[in-house]
């Protein structure tokens, strides 16, 4: 089994070696609730702490108020990952989980090698993921001659970012929707954004890429109560303070609860205490599944998140360390598990014409894409100190929980997120079955 062979590799060493250039991040206890998109972990409250159950809404005041006990609330346990440096060798196996533009061209091939094609990135963040790709490919003319390039980012900062790093240099005339493209000079092919999904034209076959953009999307949180299931609020106290409120009337994002009910089983429901919808994931999967059907392709969508129901994962980070989701909001990232479960039945139901493969986890997904081959080649010719690193981020890569061999201090244990990392393909049925999934 090459993962014991990796584990085993470099065991005469007196100790690991464990490249430590700054300390580990505080773990901070996460805050619970959103204002009707967002929620996590408390902190805890003393049981006389009231708190007002208010409705929903921008400055209408609730009809009613009713004050309640905060013990109520559900304090689910702290998350408890650390920021961690990498060696080359490390950085070097993270660059296989991004061969996508493999994936690219060869549902490009079993597409039929279409001239034109219209390439989407989700949330392309700096554009150095799109910029990767079309060096990657650029050797292959006729794939990189078809592809018209449509990057969804609705931050000018970040589309300014993005477009010197596809070197785009000059603008071309006005397609024939009006639309004027930039061209990258890396592939020469045009490229034009958008602030939705909905303004990238149709018509031409879409592959559409999402690369760690649905964890970044607004999520609800409800909580179990006498009344059911009550969304979790933010509200603000007499002491100007923000505070955690569950709503006493249904919101409107119990339609989407009722449906991810529906498509969880019985058992999964009744065990938890709360549940977190994305309704922002289910509506943008539904149009990009009807997107697929209508005009053929498919769709990559890789994520932190879970096989299953999830109950609580929203977190805060500022400066590498977590904070409460209610301190100084709006200067902290925020990013919460994408539930695939959801995202597979919502396209599933918008047309009987694309079919679903996956979720693979990332171990899976880096097995299909030959990472025991390339460890085994990297073992041969490394010194003791990188068969060390080697096996340490091989267990962050494809491991589970935290690292069995490891005998530093336990605040620096290597965490496995091989099952944390989920890939899932939407295909039009015409297409196949996409690669890594057959």
């Amino acid at each position: 089994m090459l993962l014991r062979k990796v584990l085993l590799r470099g065991a005469s060493a007196s100790r690991l070696l464990i490249s430590n250039k700054s300390p580990p991040a505080s773990l901070l206890p996460l805050a619970s609730g959103c204002t009707r998109f967002f929620s996590s972990s408390t902190q805890s409250e003393g049981p006389n702490d009231g708190f007002v159950a208010g409705q929903e809404g921008g400055d209408e005041q609730p009809a009613a108020t009713i004050t309640v006990d905060r013990s109520g609330l559900y304090h689910p346990p702290e998350h408890s990952h650390e920021p961690t440096t990498e060696s080359e060798l490390v950085k070097h196996l993270k660059g296989i989980i991004k061969m996508i533009g493999v994936w690219v061209m060869c549902l490009w091939e079993q597409m039929g090698q279409p001239k034109k094609v219209n390439l989407v990135e989700l949330g392309p963040g700096r554009g150095t993921l799109m910029a990767d790709l079309l060096r990657g490919t650029a050797k292959f003319k006729s794939f990189t001659d078809s592809m018209h390039i449509h990057m969804v980012e609705c931050s000018p900062v970040l589309q300014k970012l993005q477009h010197q790093n596809l070197k785009c240099e000059k603008v071309c005339n006005a397609d024939e929707n009006g639309e004027k493209s930039s061209v990258t000079s890396i592939t020469g092919s045009p490229v034009t954004w958008y602030s939705s999904l909905e303004q990238v034209p149709s018509g031409s076959p879409t592959i559409i890429l999402a690369h760690e953009f649905y964890d970044a999307l607004p999520i609800h949180q409800f909580q179990r109560s006498s009344r059911g299931w009550s969304e979790k609020m933010v509200d603000v106290g007499e002491d100007s303070k923000l505070r955690f409120v569950l709503s006493p009337q249904p919101t409107p994002a119990t339609l989407y609860l009722m449906k991810r009910c529906k498509w969880a089983t019985e058992k999964e429901v009744e065990s938890l205490k709360q549940i977190e919808i994305c309704p922002k994931a289910i509506d943008l999967t539904h149009t990009i599944a009807q997107r697929i059907s209508s005009d053929g392709g498919g769709a990559l969508i890789i994520d932190y998140g879970l096989n299953g129901v999830i109950s609580d994962s929203l977190q805060a980070i500022r400066k590498h360390k977590f904070v409460s989701i209610l301190d100084d909001p709006g200067s902290a990232d925020l990013s919460a598990y994408v539930d695939f479960p959801s995202l597979k039945h919502t396209a599933e139901e918008a047309s009987d014409n694309v079919a679903v493969h996956g979720p693979l986890t990332q171990s899976q997904l880096l097995g299909l894409l030959g990472i025991n081959f390339r460890v085994e080649a990297l073992l041969e010719n490394c010194t003791d100190e990188q068969a060390d690193s080697l096996r340490t981020g091989y267990w962050r890569l494809v491991g589970e929980g935290e690292a069995p061999f490891w005998e530093g201090p336990d605040e620096l244990a290597p965490v496995g997120m091989g099952t944390r990392y989920l890939a899932m393909a939407i295909v039009n049925k015409k297409q196949g079955t996409p690669v890594p999934f057959q």
